[in-house]
């Protein structure tokens, strides 16, 4: 069986990304992919609090076709952030029902203004197929800790399908819906919290939950320079990978098979 790695949010820093490949040996010292059959999924918010998540999603892209040609695969799942580029890009003079608009929240939340001047017909068809949710073995993969993604199908595909048909429209109620939904966080964490993941779970498919989305040291208030491995909570329900790399954390690659 092919070895599946995660990385949590990457957020506009693609020096760490590469970085973070090399050290695993899935890119070469030419930043080329190298991890043969590999399946790597990046965990969403590809943009957002960095300089340059462009580069980021060009790395990505590059990566994948290179991936797939060498008989392996990359793949990232959609983030908040990324949702809210889309937002900004396609509706965002409409108001984000705070007094603000789309663009603004997005700037707001750690936009950056080169993201979306940049922004190319291409990375907008690419970054609308990035999948909400899969299933990787018996994982579920999710960007957010979050339950709203039960609303919206009954599968992983059935629930991507529904993100990307309402990005493609202009529907300002659904966009907002949607960004809410990505928007939680901690739905799992403390009290409660493993029957939430468990309601997820019976709905999407899979017996654990992998997420990024809240940096692990924001769970368990460590120093995010301390955070370098994935964090499993709710009876084991859930394990949590973001690194914190948008606030100084290392990041890392997990290993789920």
């Amino acid at each position: 069986m092919s070895p599946t790695f995660v990385i949590g949010d990457i957020h506009g820093h693609p020096d760490a990304l590469l970085r973070l490949l090399r050290e695993a040996g899935l890119i070469d010292a030419d930043l080329r992919w190298s991890g043969a059959d590999a399946v790597l999924w990046l965990m969403g918010d590809l943009v957002g609090h960095g300089s340059d998540g462009l580069a980021t999603i060009d790395a990505t892209m590059r990566l994948q076709r290179e991936a797939a040609a060498a008989g392996g695969s990359v793949d990232a799942l959609l983030g908040n952030h990324d949702a809210l580029l889309l937002a900004a890009a396609r509706v965002g003079d409409a108001p984000a029902g705070d007094g603000r608009t789309l663009r603004e929240k997005w700037r707001e939340s750690g936009g950056a203004e080169a993201d979306l001047a940049g922004l190319t017909p291409a990375h907008v068809r690419w970054m609308l197929r990035m999948p909400a949710a899969a299933l990787a073995g018996d994982d579920l993969l999710l960007h957010s800790d979050a339950t709203g993604y039960r609303e919206y199908g009954e599968s992983p595909a059935l629930v991507s399908a529904a993100f990307e048909l309402l990005m493609r429209g202009d529907d300002v109620g659904a966009w907002q819906r949607l960004l809410d939904a990505l928007d939680e966080h901690r739905a799992f964490w403390g009290p409660g919290g493993a029957g939430q993941a468990r309601t997820v779970l019976r709905r999407l498919g899979g017996r654990r939950i992998v997420h990024g989305h809240t940096p692990i040291a924001k769970l368990t208030g460590q120093p995010d320079a301390g955070v370098t491995g994935a964090l499993a909570y709710a009876s084991g329900l859930c394990l949590a990978v973001d690194g914190g790399i948008y606030r100084g954390g290392p990041g890392f690659v997990h290993r789920l098979a």
